[in-house]
């Protein structure tokens, strides 16, 4: 069994850090910020496509200015270090126990999520990871079924676990079951419409699916 992460607003407590750095982006550019609700609406898509969705009157070249100064404020030195949301990693030492693989689908850069990985000390906690500058975006099911043959799993081996509807999604056109949380990006009624065998409200609740018994 294979559980497949999310990362911001699943295991990551970085939402609205993205949001900051978007909108600082944004003004730094003397561009209209977008609202927090909408810059929310679409984490979990790689950043090209989250910019044509924020900024679809703007030309490609202010996009890609755009994406380069939310990088630069996301990482920016000052943020201080990342934080995991409340039993994240106790969460995820207990599958490990069970003999349950770990691995990441997110829409993150490989730098980006390299560097967070190390700054928490989890570079080596993953099986497998991918990321949105090396696969199609969510909700195209390429990460997915990338991992799912890297690690020689069939479907019903497979568990994805996401805040958005674009994690249920591509898990659903992956085939594989999936779980939602509900203190991501898009809220329970949203991501009900994609059938997860559940929605959690706090990540330890994962150990109590029949999915991961030990």
């Amino acid at each position: 069994m294979i559980a497949i992460f999310d990362w911001d607003g699943t295991l990551c407590d970085s939402i609205e850090h993205i949001v900051c750095s978007m909108q600082h982006a944004a003004v730094e550019l003397a561009t209209e910020p977008p609202a927090a609700a909408d810059i929310r609406n679409i984490v979990g898509l790689g950043l090209p496509e989250a910019m044509t969705r924020l900024f679809p009157a703007l030309d490609e070249e202010l996009r890609n200015e755009l994406s380069r100064a939310y990088s630069r404020h996301f990482s920016s030195p000052d943020r201080g270090p990342p934080l995991l949301f409340e039993g994240a990693v106790e969460t995820l030492e207990r599958l490990r126990a069970r003999g349950i693989e770990l691995a990441v689908a997110t829409g993150k850069s490989r730098r980006g999520l390299d560097r967070v990985l190390g700054a928490l000390g989890l570079a080596d906690f993953f099986e497998a990871t991918r990321c949105a500058d090396e696969t199609r975006s969510k909700p195209h099911p390429q990460m997915v079924l990338e991992i799912m043959k890297a690690r020689g799993k069939c479907r019903d081996e497979v568990l994805v676990i996401g805040d958005s509807e674009f994690d249920l999604a591509m898990a659903r056109q992956a085939g594989v079951r999936s779980v939602g949380v509900s203190f991501g990006v898009h809220d329970s009624d949203r991501l009900a419409a994609y059938r997860p065998l559940a929605i959690i409200d706090q990540l330890p609740q994962l150990l109590d699916l029949e999915v991961f018994a030990p």
